[in-house]
């Protein structure tokens, strides 16, 4: 007898904070009609997660809320560094790093730029814009059961505010249920990874009296590291909120209501070195740092994203960045899929390329956090020191070496020594400024909803790829570069875009819909429309 079903979705996504929020923007944007199901009543209150990287907010900036995001995010526009010390009245605070982009140096990398945007404001920034691309957002929903089969996904849910149960079916499901994943948990995915790192209380306060003590040393964080206590003192508004991170240990049979009021704000105090400062608790809550990556990225028709895939020490603002990179990887091929321009095989790619990801960037996070001496962390003897540097190579250097790509390395490492963004498969592609007839625009910009293919003015390339997408029906849009009447868009300041992408005038670069290098050839060929054929119907998983 065939269940009674009260809706159906190609996706149903479970868990409506930062990366199920995000997978709902990206889905979105592809034009996939969804579902995301949250068990609480809205999102977050409580300040954290706020450091979005580079890359990010490149896929911020071509899913067009960049702009909104930063507009969010314009009372920390401020702050940058991090500070540490004994405590902020002493002698003796020191610069980890005092600015995140020293001299402008990553306009070369990049048309975007780092940005400190709270979780609790940047999400309703995603919930008030994935409605009007398609998505049916319900709060105080809580998935109970799910069965997955050949075809699809039945997930059984109830409303923990009305009672009401409701039964959906869907295509695919997208578990951004966070580190204790029920999702995980009944598709018996384990995990790798050092577990446990540490506990702290995140408690948030008022103080007036604070902006003087902090005086125009605008950080992004600050590590207090008096023995009695220490903590990482993070502003809110630079003016009267803020947030505090006291080391917490369960493991010596400590509770949360250990941490009342008093005790908060007289660690606060000591940690600052102010014994007179005004502080007025408005918030406390646990958060875990640990090292697990799941073993794999799903099973069937259920994949996993965020949290529920990978848990990350705080220190450098890797986690929720690798989990918004997981959304944008997997959305566009559940598109392609979802539409028949691709082969179900092409899902398979997803755990292929982000697991190695969020493996290696979980070990850069336990490396800052002891590089930074992250309080309450106490790293095992052969971790101190961690790792030299390169936050930037881990946020947009790393390489796909495996998967939806063509002609790449699988003995090179997931991170590279140094950040190289040269056009090569499996990397993100080059960043150049061109002028078109919309403009000035970036490459980046160019890399959305199809694969791209790059080409000099005057080679075969573009018009084959136009007759390949117009017989076929892929999503496949073609340029030509140059300066001459034949161009499509020019190269600014007379850059060369083939040597940028390590091609030549007479070969060609194949751009995925998520930024990365496809399949890149040097040189001519004979019948450019059969070559196209094989590489896309290779990369869709339709050979």
């Amino acid at each position: 007898m065939k269940e009674n079903v009260d809706h159906h979705v190609p996706v149903l996504i479970v868990g409506g904070s930062l990366v199920g929020l995000c997978t709902s923007l990206f889905l979105g944007r592809h034009g996939i009609r969804h579902m995301l199901v949250e068990k609480h009543g809205g999102t977050s209150l409580h300040p954290r997660g706020r450091g979005i990287n580079v890359r990010t907010m490149e896929l911020f900036r071509v899913a067009g809320v960049e702009a909104r995001i930063r507009d969010a995010a314009s009372v920390l526009a401020g702050n940058h560094g991090i500070l540490q010390g004994g405590s902020l009245t002493g002698d003796d605070q020191e610069w980890l790093f005092e600015e995140i982009d020293p001299g402008g140096a990553l306009a070369r990398f990049s048309p975007s730029a780092w940005c400190l945007c709270s979780q609790n404001d940047i999400e309703p920034v995603l919930m008030s814009v994935t409605p009007t691309l398609g998505a049916d957002l319900r709060y105080a929903t809580e998935l109970q059961s799910f069965d997955p089969d050949a075809t699809g996904v039945t997930a059984h849910m109830k409303n923990r505010d009305t009672g009401e149960h409701l039964t959906v079916r869907a295509d695919y499901l997208v578990a951004a249920d966070g580190p204790r994943s029920p999702v995980r948990e009944q598709l018996r995915i384990g995990q790798s990874g050092s577990g446990d790192l540490f506990h702290n209380v995140s408690i948030t306060f008022r103080s007036r009296g604070l902006a003087e003590v902090v005086g125009d040393r605008r950080f992004i964080v600050c590590y207090l590291t008096r023995p009695d206590a220490d903590g990482a003192l993070l502003p809110v508004d630079n003016a009267e909120r803020w947030v505090f991170h006291a080391p917490w240990h369960p493991d010596r049979g400590e509770t949360m209501e250990d941490f009342t009021d008093e005790r908060c704000a007289a660690h606060i105090r000591r940690a600052v070195g102010a014994p007179d400062l005004d502080v007025e608790i408005t918030g406390k809550a646990p958060w875990h740092a640990a090292e697990r990556v799941a073993r794999r990225y799903g099973s069937g028709r259920v994949f996993l994203a965020g949290d529920s895939a990978h848990e990350m020490s705080p220190t450098g603002a890797f986690g929720s960045n690798t989990g918004i990179q997981d959304a944008h990887n997997l959305a566009w091929k559940l598109a392609a899929v979802l539409n028949g321009t691709a082969g179900p095989r092409l899902l398979d790619s997803y755990e292929a390329e982000r697991l190695p990801v969020a493996r290696a960037t979980s070990e850069r996070a336990s490396a800052r956090s002891a590089e930074h001496s992250h309080p309450g962390y106490e790293p095992a003897p052969e971790a101190r020191g961690g790792r030299p540097g390169g936050v930037l190579k881990v946020a947009m250097g790393y390489r796909y070496t495996r998967g939806a790509v063509l002609g790449t390395d699988p003995a090179l490492a997931v991170v590279p020594e140094r950040l190289q963004l040269s056009g090569e498969p499996g990397t993100r592609a080059p960043h150049l400024w061109l002028t078109g007839p919309e403009g000035r625009k970036s490459t980046i910009d160019l890399y959305e909803r199809s694969f791209v293919l790059l080409a000099s003015e005057g080679a075969p390339w573009r018009d084959a790829a136009r007759r390949v997408a117009a017989q076929t029906g892929m999503p496949l849009e073609a340029y030509a570069l140059g300066t001459g009447p034949g161009a499509d868009l020019t190269p600014q300041d007379g850059a060369d875009w083939a040597a940028a992408h390590g091609a030549t005038p007479s070969g060609a670069v194949l751009v995925r819909p998520d930024g990365f290098v496809a399949w890149r050839v040097t040189e001519s060929v004979g019948d450019p429309e059969a070559v196209l054929h094989e590489v896309l119907g290779r990369l869709l998983g339709l050979d």
